[in-house]
């Protein structure tokens, strides 16, 4: 069996940027840790953090006094940082950073006096943060459909912003019927889209064109990891999600000689290696990776934690 694997695939900047926020302050301040709602979106990650001694809660009221207290990567709503401002809990901010920078396009529309459409899933964490940070009211787009069922004039001076984990081919209808019912339209340029929503997308599209059946390593609440499922599945290519290699079906491979690989970003490259592992098991099997984008990209950590030791994970 020819195992392909996709270039670029699993942890984005952003997610190494939470991860490694988390086990600094582990480091820094000791156990436990409160980190508010799953760091990511994937269980492996943060079974791993819990035994290291973090602490995962949905809500504040769950954050003892003066503890140590983490926003995960999807960002969280103005109201969760008052709260946390009004208890004076040390906090850090894992938000990823292009989340960030929707943030603050969408408070920029807003201040112009423009109505505010933001194209993502209905409660999703990103999308209830985004909601929540933005102020004034912020008109959720999940389809096209939705765009005709908008209550708006259509001379109303109008803008959009949308959840990171959304491509360009995700959102361009939607984009589309916007603006082609609304004239006084803006939004962000295609560039400001994230990174590495696309160029997962873009590797499992070129994969689909070598293989027999795509794996798809990530979680089941991941949004980009059900999109890449998604797209192999659009393109005619059978493909399953798959938390690891247990997950791993030989009824799926019976009689396929070429299986892809790829993983959301959440996903880390050990899960990738269990898959691969979970197939030797029921053969000889080749390895090689598809050429792709490289990514180079880093953020900052919190400057708090930047003078801390190196931390050696995943």
């Amino acid at each position: 069996m020819e195992v392909i694997l996709a270039q670029p695939r699993g942890f984005c900047a952003g997610v190494v940027r939470a991860v490694e926020i988390v086990e600094r302050a582990l480091q820094k301040y000791g156990p436990p840790v409160y980190v508010r709602h799953e760091i990511v979106h994937n269980k492996y990650v943060v079974e791993s953090l819990k035994a290291k001694g973090a602490v995962f809660v949905e809500d504040l009221h769950e954050v003892p006094a003066k503890a140590v207290t983490v926003f995960s990567a999807h960002g969280v709503a103005k109201s969760v940082e008052e709260e946390a401002a009004a208890r004076n809990l040390p906090v850090l901010n894992a938000t990823c950073p292009l989340v960030t920078k929707v943030h603050n396009q969408g408070k920029r529309y807003v201040a112009k006096g423009r109505a505010l459409i933001l194209i993502g899933h209905e409660g999703h964490p990103e999308v209830v943060g985004t909601m929540g940070q933005v102020p004034g009211p912020v008109t959720l787009v999940q389809s096209v459909d939705d765009v005709a069922a908008l209550a708006m004039p259509n001379n109303t001076p109008l803008a959009y912003i949308t959840q990171t984990t959304l491509s360009v081919d995700d959102t361009k209808d939607i984009i589309a019927a916007l603006e082609q019912r609304f004239p006084d339209i803006q939004g962000p340029d295609t560039r400001d889209i994230c990174y590495a929503t696309q160029n997962r997308q873009s590797a499992v599209r070129d994969l689909s064109k070598v293989v027999d059946v795509i794996l798809v390593v990530g979680a089941k609440n991941s949004s980009n990891s059900n999109r890449l499922r998604e797209i192999g599945t659009e393109v005619g290519v059978p493909s399953y999600l798959v938390a690891d290699g247990s997950e791993v079906k030989s009824e799926w491979l019976k009689d396929i000689k070429t299986v892809g690989i790829t993983a959301g970003a959440s996903a880390p490259e050990v899960l990738v290696d269990d898959v691969i592992e979970a197939l030797r098991r029921l053969g000889p099997v080749s390895v090689s990776v598809l050429p792709g984008r490289e990514e180079n990209i880093e953020f900052r950590l919190p400057p708090e934690l930047m003078a801390d030791r190196p931390v050696v994970h995943r």
